[in-house]
């Protein structure tokens, strides 16, 4: 399936990144730097006055402007306990503007270097703030933004790659029945796990959205903040093999619980969720295919071999959910 010869993106230039600052009262120097996102589109700019910003365009039709203010109003109500996040900058009393078509928000540049998950002092510290998240998050929940649920990143992926024919017809039968299997494998997971308590989340907190500083670690982007269990944002910093996801989910939680309390039940969801999140990507990644930027730096999907490949990922990851939590629970 060829992209269209034109997106909403590609009129997104230079020239435009600078008129839509100025729009809002800033004057960059022409400096402009491209930051690794894929989902939006996200700028560093030099300033004729002032330290660089970071300038975020949304993918127009993804979120309304109701649930983008209202990732902005979770991340805001975190900074002001303290908590180390980026919030978007209001000018003029706004956080959310608009230019030629595309809705953007201004940041203040923070860097940092990926932490080192493999250190147990590093995953205490990084489990300490997401327990503030967390604490902050379950005092009221989302309204316009979707909960992270088997089949909000399942069902309705698994639908929608099959109705679009991204599949080669050899391998979709085979796909279809291994994607059922874990979808199964994850309702067994949910029911397990039994009824938990959803919160607003970071949604996507993996090591590549944790900067660390001399100061610790600070939080970015919070775009696909949703409601969820808890676990969610705490699975992505485990890797390895059982032994050492065990210690890092030990050193994480012993961070966590000083802030917030975690549900053991919830142990039952981390193969459930890495599942939900594999067949919601390859949903994401065909779903994005008309923009230019996804077959410049995603070549390999949509080949035979990437189906095979994520055939045998989800046979994997069926018979994992079939295993016991990482502890008794």
């Amino acid at each position: 399936m060829p992209p269209p010869a034109t997106h909403p993106f590609s009129r997104l230039d230079p020239q435009l990144v600078l008129e839509a600052l100025e729009s809002v009262g800033l004057y960059g120097d022409g400096r402009l730097l491209a930051l690794n996102s894929y989902e939006n589109r996200v700028y560093q700019v030099g300033m004729e006055e002032g330290p660089p910003v970071v300038v975020k365009f949304y993918r127009p039709e993804r979120w309304s402007d109701a649930a983008i203010l209202e990732e902005h109003a979770f991340v805001s109500e975190l900074e002001a306990q303290e908590v180390p996040v980026v919030p978007a900058q209001a000018i003029d009393g706004r956080s959310l503007h608009a230019f030629a078509g595309f809705r953007f928000a201004v940041f203040p540049r923070r860097g940092g270097r990926a932490p080192e998950l493999d250190d147990p002092a590093t995953l205490e510290w990084i489990g300490r703030f997401i327990g503030r998240i967390h604490a902050v998050g379950a005092a009221r929940p989302f309204v316009e933004r979707p909960a992270l649920d088997p089949q909000t990143f399942g069902r309705a992926p698994y639908d929608y790659l099959r109705s679009h024919d991204f599949l080669p017809p050899e391998l979709l039968k085979t796909w279809s029945s291994v994607v059922e299997q874990a979808l199964e494998g994850v309702a067994r997971c949910y029911e397990r796990a039994g009824e938990l308590p959803l919160l607003r989340l970071h949604g996507d907190c993996h090591g590549g959205n944790v900067l660390w500083t001399p100061d610790g670690p600070h939080f970015v982007d919070f775009d696909d903040s949703r409601m969820g269990p808890a676990v969610q944002d705490l699975w992505m910093l485990l890797s390895g093999d059982r032994q050492e996801m065990v210690r890092q989910m030990s050193d994480v939680l012993a961070g966590y619980e000083d802030f917030c309390e975690f549900h053991p039940r919830q142990l039952y969801l981390v193969e459930a969720l890495r599942t939900l999140r594999l067949i919601h990507y390859s949903a994401w990644l065909a779903s994005r295919w008309d923009d230019p930027a996804f077959p410049a730096a995603f070549p390999w999907f949509n080949t035979q071999r990437y189906w095979q490949d994520r055939i045998l990922e989800l046979r994997e990851q069926v018979a994992l959910m079939d295993e016991p939590p990482l502890w008794p629970v």
